[in-house]
Formats: structure tokens, C-alpha cells, sequence
């Protein structure tokens, strides 16, 4: 079978469905590949490179769409290219289903088979598959630095001879893949950033990315992610106003916004009103992702540009992965061989459409004749729930009770190892010359003591103080070399030993430290 791209008919699209590298790799499965002269151009993906990795370069999109088995693009088809579908051909393209009647009547129409990349569900086997991810990662990316191609200050606050800048302040709406992208990009500039949503399992995760997650005074039982297939859901209206309260009170001090909010088959909730807007300082920069379905602020113009009166700019741009056009066609690319190499099992250029396979049922909208959108729920959960546990606090009176087990626990064991120790020098004593005595107690004694030193030091603290902890080796030195003149010859062989290994156990110690202190110091 072949598999064919044509180049995009959706104005300013820079993407494309096919590189070279894929088409290698779409190769070891058994297809044929083709693509129409000029549909990676835009992307840096000349028709020599393409030629190069053996793909036809078709002159027409006609004759593409004719030949092609498969038919591999990126934006909705439009409806030129949907009377192009056959009973025998499969698209795999973003299709929009949840918008495009239109669009699924055609395609039933035909008899052609259609898959969504927007509807592969969220599962950890379609990670490699989920296109919405791997564009949303790279507009999260690009809006930060659309942001700061409208923003006129630095994003890092720095001191100059000229005086002290201050460094911005970012608040991420929404820390989705878009929005934790963001938050990565945004931090790595040096800007002091901010992160709110509505689910505050991701609050580690915002953190750990060196945000600060902003929380509300409120409590309300989110639906778990779960559920929604990852995504946020829609909260209660006292939620919303406390969302909203919160994001007045933040917004005179925040320079940049990025709002990133969408909830599945919804339009974008407005979450940054014109009031919000006009507390913010003139300069400031929104910019908004969910322009495509509205936005999430008052005022975005879809794939405009706008300044308020109070000159705060407004970006809302919808072609952000576009812009990128190189590295979001290789991403999509590689989604797409994903997609093919679950569909062609035996690697032999014959599609097998399992309709019982969650992820090609889930993305298929609609399949020999039938509109299949939308699919029944995946058998295995978008992500796995864990059980949430009760912390019950715990009162003095426990904690004391606690603590006097736990001391009773240790006795215990203490007596035990009294008891046995003082078991073994007795049968030792009975049977050995006074002279081992003497020196079988001092050791005994020794093992008991520097046990107990050493145990008693916390895990966490081993590393750090393990110069200052190996100087009780010392302690080992100073017996053994008071034993070597024993006139013994085991035991000033015993004694030797003794210091050499406590030497290595010292010096190495502190060797050992010198080099992880250098670990921290500033070349």
C-alpha cells in the first residue's frame, strides 16, 4: 500500500505530515510513500531530501490523493479534499470531529475511513501517538517567546551600572502539557512565574519545575483526572468565583499571562476578564492559547494581535506549533509512523483496522460507511488513580505513647544484645587464658560502643558528615596501637589490620568529601 502527504492547503500552514525520516522508517513497515512537489518546503524539507529517502514526489495533489492508499496530513480536510476520499482510502489527520459534521457525513458518504489525531485517547500506550501533546508542547514553548517578543523588558532581573531591573512575573493559566511547557520555558528565562489550574495533584509538579503554584481559599472536590482523560473539568460556580477573586487580586502585579485552559468538547471558560485586564500595568503581554476555541480572555481576537487602551497586548494566535514549522512537522511525523506501526502488525504495507484496539477505536471517527465518533470509553484509564489516603493527626497523647513503645521496642533490643554478649564472654571465660580476656572484653566493648555512635546518626546525615563521623576510627588507632606491644603475635597481627583499615576508612573519608564539596564550588 502507499502512503501519501500533499502538501497543506490551509493557509500560512508551515507544517507537514511527512519527513524524510519518517518516510525511512514508514518504509521498514512495508508502505510505499509519496508526497506532493513542495509540501515540506515550508518546513525546511526540500523535494531533493525527499527524493533522497525514496519517496515519489507527486506534481499534483490530485494525482497524490489518486494514487495514495493512505492519506497523511495535518489540518482539517477541507471540503475539496474530502471529495477526494475513496471507499478504499484511510485519512489519518487532525479532523475536529466534535465540530465537523459536515466533515463526518462526507467521509461516511465515501465509505472512507478516517482517524482523528486529535481523538487518541490518553493512555500511557498512546503517549507516542498523542499529537495534541506534542503540538501543545510546542506552543506552550512559543507562546512564552511570542510573549517576549511583545514584552519591552528583560525576563530575568539583573544589576547594571545603570541601575537594578526587576525580573517579570509570569502566571501560567492551565499547567497542562501547554502550560508546563510554558512554565519551563518561562523559568529558564530568568522570569519570577506563577501557575494556577483546577486540579492540585499538579501543584508538585509546577513546583518541581521552580514555579510557584497558586492556590485557592477554597475547597471543592475536583473531579478526578481520571476521569476526564487528563483533562480539567468544569467546577461549580462558587469555584469560579473564587478563581476569578484570586486572579483580580494577582493581577496588577503580573506582567505576562498565558492562558491555556480548555475543557473537552466545550468552549474556552473566560477566565481573564476585562476588568482583569485593565488592572494590569500598560506593557503587559496576554497570550492566549485557547484563541481557537474563544479564549480564555476577554477581548482575544482569533489569529489577531491586539492592544487594549491601556496598552496591555493581546496576542491570539492559533498557528503557534506552525511557526516552529521544522520541529513540529518532525514531532507530528513521528506521531504519525506511531500511529501506522500499530496499524500494520505483521510490518508488511497492509493496514489491519482493529476496531477492538482502544487506541485505533478511539481515534477512528468513522469506519466503512459508519460514523464512529464519539468512541465508548478506553478499557484501561487515562491515568492511574491512586487511592487517596486519610492523614489522620495524630494527639500529644499518642505521640507520646508512640515514642514510650517505640523506647520500650529499643530496650529491648539492647538487653537482648547484653544478654548475648555477656552469655559469649562468660563461655569465653571459662575456657580462655586471662590475657585473651583482657583484650576480647576491650573489643567486645568496641563493637558495642561504635555501634551504637554510628547508629544513632540519621541516614540523611551519613553523606554530609562522613569526614566527621569516620573520625571515630581514630578511636580504633588509638586501641590498636595500645594492643601492638601486647607480645602477642595474633594479636598484634589483629592490631596491624586494624590501623590500616582505619586508616583507609579516615583519609578515604575524607577524600571522599573534599571531592563532593568541589561538586558546589564555582569554578
Amino acid at each position: 500500500m502507499k502512503i501519501g502527504t500533499p502538501k497543506e492547503s490551509f493557509e500560512g500552514e508551515a507544517r507537514v505530515a511527512m519527513t524524510p525520516d519518517s518516510a525511512l522508517q514508514l518504509q521498514k513497515l512495508g508502505y510505499e510513500c509519496a508526497i506532493e512537489t513542495g509540501a515540506g518546503q515550508a518546513a525546511g524539507f526540500s523535494d531533493a531530501s525527499y527524493k533522497d529517502a525514496g519517496v515519489e514526489v507527486v506534481k499534483t495533489a490530485a494525482a497524490l490523493w489518486k494514487g495514495a492508499d493512505i492519506v497523511a496530513k495535518v489540518r482539517q480536510p477541507d471540503a475539496a479534499e474530502l471529495k477526494r476520499l475513496t471507499k478504499d482510502k484511510t485519512l489519518i489527520s487532525f479532523f475536529n470531529p466534535a465540530g465537523n459534521e459536515d466533515g463526518l457525513k462526507a467521509a461516511k458518504k465515501k465509505g472512507a475511513n478516517v482517524i482523528a489525531m486529535e481523538m487518541v485517547p490518553r493512555i500511557s500506550r498512546a503517549q507516542k501517538m498523542d499529537a495534541l501533546s506534542s503540538m501543545a508542547n510546542i506552543a506552550g514553548y512559543r507562546a512564552v517567546i511570542e510573549a517576549g517578543n511583545n514584552f519591552g523588558r528583560f525576563f530575568t532581573g539583573q544589576i547594571t551600572a545603570a541601575g537594578k531591573v526587576p525580573p517579570a512575573k509570569v502566571l501560567v493559566v492551565g499547567a497542562g502539557v501547554a502550560g508546563l511547557a510554558a512554565i519551563g520555558t518561562s523559568t529558564s528565562l530568568g522570569a519570577i512565574t506563577y501557575a494556577f489550574d483546577v486540579r492540585p495533584e499538579v501543584a508538585e509538579q509546577v513546583e518541581s519545575m521552580g514555579a510557584e503554584f497558586v492556590y485557592l481559599d477554597f475547597e471543592e472536590d475536583a473531579q478526578d483526572g481520571a476521569a476526564t482523560g487528563g483533562y480539567a473539568s468544569v467546577q461549580s460556580e462558587e469555584f469560579r468565583n473564587a478563581q476569578l477573586a484570586k486572579f483580580r487580586e494577582i493581577a496588577p502585579d503580573i506582567d505576562i499571562v498565558i492562558t491555556t485552559a480548555l475543557i473537552p468538547n466545550r468552549p474556552a471558560p473566560k477566565l481573564w476578564l476585562a476588568d482583569m485586564i485593565a488592572a494590569m500595568k500598560p506593557g503587559s503581554v496576554i497570550v492566549d492559547l485557547a484563541a481557537e476555541q474563544g479564549g480564555n480572555a476577554e477581548g482575544t481576537v482569533k489569529d489577531e494581535k491586539i492592544v487594549t487602551e491601556n496598552g496591555v497586548t493581546i496576542v491570539g494566535y492559533t498557528d503557534f506549533a506552525s511557526r516552529m514549522g521544522a520541529q513540529a512537522s518532525s514531532l507530528y511525523a513521528t506521531n504519525i509512523r506511531h500511529m501506522m506501526t500499530d496499524l500494520t502488525p505483521e510490518k508488511d504495507g497492509q493496514i489491519v483496522h482493529d476496531m477492538e484496539d482502544d487506541v485505533i477505536r478511539g481515534a477512528t471517527v468513522t469506519y466503512q460507511g459508519d460514523i464512529t465518533f464519539p468512541p465508548p470509553p478506553p478499557k484501561v484509564q487515562a491515568i492511574a488513580a491512586q487511592p487517596k489516603k486519610e492523614v489522620k493527626e495524630l494527639t500529644p497523647d499518642e505521640i507520646r505513647a508512640q515514642e514510650a513503645a517505640a523506647f520500650r521496642e529499643q530496650t529491648r533490643n539492647q538487653v537482648a544484645l547484653l544478654g548475648i554478649g555477656g552469655a559469649l564472654i562468660l563461655l569465653a571465660g571459662l575456657y580462655a587464658p586471662a590475657s585473651f580476656m583482657q583484650h576480647f572484653i576491650v573489643f567486645v566493648l568496641a563493637v558495642f560502643v561504635g555501634f551504637q555512635v554510628i547508629w544513632g546518626v540519621a541516614h540523611s546525615l551519613h553523606t554530609p558528615l562522613m569526614a566527621i563521623t569516620n573520625g571515630i576510627s581514630s578511636i580504633i588507632i588509638v586501641g590498636a596501637l595500645m594492643q601492638i606491644g601486647s607480645g602477642n603475635f595474633l594479636v598484634i597481627l589483629l592490631a596491624a589490620l586494624s590501623v590500616f583499615m582505619a586508616g583507609i576508612n579516615i583519609f578515604g573519608g575524607f577524600a571522599v568529601t573534599r571531592r563532593m564539596l568541589a561538586m558546589f564550588q564555582k569554578s
